[in-house]
């Protein structure tokens, strides 16, 4: 879920990264899953708040994961805590649990977290995740279908992505989606037309974005990892947010659209679907 948060900060090759969770094996699987995928990045673990402030009064950080819940307070607590330190407004705050997505449903978040990930991804997929956020990596030739009546916002968003090495199929309704999607149907190749659909909520025509979701999961049948599905929305109201999650939307994108978080969002669903699902990701 993107949360409206402005992401500014700069990171570095060697990013430092803060592992904030009460489980000192947690904190060790996680630290050892980034410094494979990351290995010039520093891993700082913390076991609660009082660590975690000790921390961020010594230096910057360059991104933050943290427990929903930690021996000393919580995951929101210590994201409002980064926030009030100098030099880390903007810091991307992750909160890393098993129970992520009901409470991200239930708006249960703060303007505060950044983002969240899900722990029954497997932490294969949360290093993916956090290299999205400290060195986002183009994933070339990959396939957006992109849904947008106004002419305005889809030219600025397709040079988004365009600058990520990705092809962006533009279409400004969604009987025009439906249309190409229609097409690849039933392919041998298992090719469904596109590698994500990205799309406004709602558009001009006679079907919404969220007609187009349940299109894409209903009768076409493409789950999450077939066909991953972002949603651009300008409404805040979480309950509306909140039934686009539980419909099937991969994720949420708030407008007005921040570039790097719509690119970290989508890079990261372009690269969880060719993971392995879940229980057969490596540890």
């Amino acid at each position: 879920m993107a949360m409206k948060q402005d992401l500014q900060h700069v990171v570095s090759d060697a990013p430092r990264v803060m592992v904030v969770d009460g489980s000192r094996l947690v904190r060790k699987l996680i630290g050892d899953t980034l410094l494979r995928d990351l290995p010039n990045a520093e891993v700082i673990g913390c076991g609660g708040l009082e660590e975690a402030r000790a921390v961020l009064a010594n230096g910057v950080v360059d991104l933050v994961t943290t427990a929903l819940v930690l021996p000393d307070g919580d995951g929101l607590a210590l994201a409002r805590m980064v926030r009030e330190t100098a030099g880390q407004a903007y810091v991307p705050v992750i909160v890393v649990s098993g129970n992520a997505q009901e409470a991200l449903e239930t708006r249960a978040f703060t303007e505060d977290i950044t983002d969240y990930f899900d722990k029954g991804l497997g932490h294969g997929a949360l290093a993916a995740f956090i290299r999205g956020y400290v060195q986002p990596a183009p994933i070339e030739g990959a396939r957006v279908l992109y849904v947008e009546d106004s002419k305005v916002v889809a030219v600025a968003t397709k040079r988004m992505l365009a600058r990520q090495a990705m092809q962006v199929l533009h279409v400004p309704s969604v009987e025009e989606a439906l249309e190409h999607l229609h097409k690849y149907r039933g392919r041998s190749d298992g090719d469904v037309g596109a590698d994500l659909v990205l799309s406004d909520v709602y558009l001009k025509g006679a079907l919404s974005g969220r007609d187009l979701l349940g299109q894409i999961r209903g009768a076409f049948g493409y789950g999450k990892r077939r066909l991953p599905m972002v949603m651009m929305t300008g409404d805040d109201n979480r309950d509306n947010q909140a039934a686009l999650l539980r419909e099937g939307a991969n994720d949420l994108v708030l407008k007005p659209i921040e570039e790097r978080l719509l690119v970290t969002k989508v890079l990261f669903q372009l690269r969880l679907a060719k993971l392995p699902e879940p229980g057969a990701v490596s540890r």
